[in-house]
């Protein structure tokens, strides 16, 4: 077996967490996986002469970090064939491309003294969980426009991308301010053509900014409106302060608020549920009764309600309170179904159930019932887990076993619906014309305009907090 260096795998098998979760301890497949994947991977790179990091930094090392985890689960969740962990000609055909890629989540941090409590808390949790795979990044460099670039868009397939940021602490501290995320929108558009990034504008109803929104609809231009109600975050940036928490189904906040969205037009809200340490104001309970009252408004779900650790089961009565079907309870509550206005947002959920095939299946399976393959849109939670390609690839290549639809009466996920997924329900939700977007992205030189961006960012200092 192999230890040490040689025991990497890739990403989606390493225990890492973020500022809002700490990884639950690995379970009996996840860790057969990554023994089984450790020696495979070891093996064929010594076969073909390649350095071990570069392996599973590549399309062999998340085709064998998938065979490893159908082996541990005992069915094929993962539908790659055996040579794709050994031949690059092999891997690229299993992952080959179906069209341009809508990633809904993505992040960095403005490079501002005041963040740097926040650098060192969340670089710090990975270096103790997954510390050879952060080998050489220190500091802010872990979480820059330069890794942002290189994780959204050089090294992975995403061809348009949505800036999100946090609520910021009870201070006001925001990871990047909306003001930073429309400069960078700008950037973008100057040197890679518009409409390749799209920002949210956070809002934060509770703290007095309900009055603001009309002003920033001019100013930054959103294409959502992105919200916390869990309150802000801890000046530690561990855990959410309970006294800013509330509801979007409240008279006080969330009325009030969502009133608001509709006078602005921009009736987009991308909320924030799940992946909240289970405080009550991280429960996506209050969309189903907010989605019936504001019919002409979206709601994006993030995280889809989902809890790292808890455990996915089916829904049943019995377990309406666990993770996501906690989402479909609200909604079903509420008599909406498929194809109504509440979508599910998968980032950070994924990553952590790409590892977890039949807890994956049950989630999607739900969500795919209940919601609807036209309700379920693609998010990474970029760039807090590297570059997103390798979840991309497992995404494109999972399947629900025969046996768990016809248990649970799941619908398959068709090539069709995981198209959907990965672009053409985010293409609806922000306005996005998918084909012209596949035209722009298909023969453009992406080092290219990726540096004309760094310079312009680096030259006006848009959003570097300087």
């Amino acid at each position: 077996m192999a230890t040490g260096e040689d025991s990497l795998g890739p990403a989606f098998l390493t225990p890492l967490g973020t500022d809002e979760y700490v990884p639950p301890p690995r379970t009996a497949t996840q860790l057969h996986a990554s023994a089984t994947a450790a020696e495979t991977g070891a093996d064929a790179a010594e076969r073909t002469q390649a350095p071990i990091q570069r392996y599973w930094a590549g399309r062999r090392g998340t085709a064998a970090g998938l065979l490893a985890l159908n082996e541990a689960a005992g069915d094929a969740f993962y539908e790659v064939p055996a040579e794709a962990a050994l031949d690059d000609a092999a891997a690229e055909e299993a992952f080959v491309s179906d069209g341009p890629v809508i990633d809904v989540q993505t992040h960095w941090v403005a490079s501002r003294p005041s963040l740097r409590t926040f650098q060192d808390h969340v670089l710090g949790s990975y270096r103790h969980l997954g510390p050879d795979w952060w080998t050489g990044l220190e500091g802010v460099t872990a979480f820059t426009m330069a890794e942002y670039l290189r994780c959204v868009f050089v090294e992975s397939e995403t061809a348009l991308a949505v800036i999100s940021s946090t609520p910021g602490t009870t201070e006001g501290e925001m990871l990047l301010t909306n003001r930073e995320m429309a400069g960078m929108r700008e950037l973008f558009d100057r040197m890679a053509g518009s409409g390749r990034l799209l920002n949210h504008t956070v809002v934060r109803p509770n703290m007095g900014e309900i009055d603001r929104m009309h002003d920033w609809t001019a100013a930054y231009r959103p294409s959502g409106w992105k919200v916390y109600t869990l309150g802000q975050m801890s000046d530690q940036y561990v855990g959410y302060d309970q006294d800013f928490a509330w509801r979007l189904d409240d008279d006080q906040t969330g009325r009030p608020f969502l009133e608001q969205v509709r006078a602005t037009g921009v009736n987009l809200v991308c909320a924030h549920k799940g992946v909240s340490g289970l405080v009550a104001s991280g429960s996506p309970s209050d969309v189903g009764p907010a989605a019936r009252d504001f019919p002409d408004i979206n709601f994006v779900v993030y995280h889809s309600g989902y809890e790292p650790g808890l455990g996915e089961v089916p829904f049943t009565a019995e377990a309406a309170d666990i993770g996501v079907n906690r989402l479909i309870e609200s909604v079903r509550g509420a008599g909406l179904g498929p194809g109504a206005n509440v979508y599910a947002e998968l980032g950070t959920t994924w990553f952590c159930l790409v590892s977890r095939p039949v807890e994956a299946a049950h989630v999607l399976g739900k969500l795919l019932l209940h919601l609807g393959e036209d309700n379920i849109v693609w998010g990474t939670d970029a760039i807090w887990y590297g570059p997103t390609q390798p979840v991309l690839d497992a995404f494109r290549k999972f399947q629900i076993p025969d046996a768990m639809c016809e248990r649970y009466g799941y619908p398959k996920l068709t090539a069709k619906a995981k198209r959907k997924i990965v672009a053409g329900n985010a293409a609806r939700l922000y306005k996005v014309d998918l084909a012209g977007l596949a035209d722009k992205v298909k023969n453009e030189n992406v080092l290219g305009w990726t540096k004309g961006v760094l310079e312009t960012f680096d030259r006006h200092g848009l959003v570097t907090g300087r």
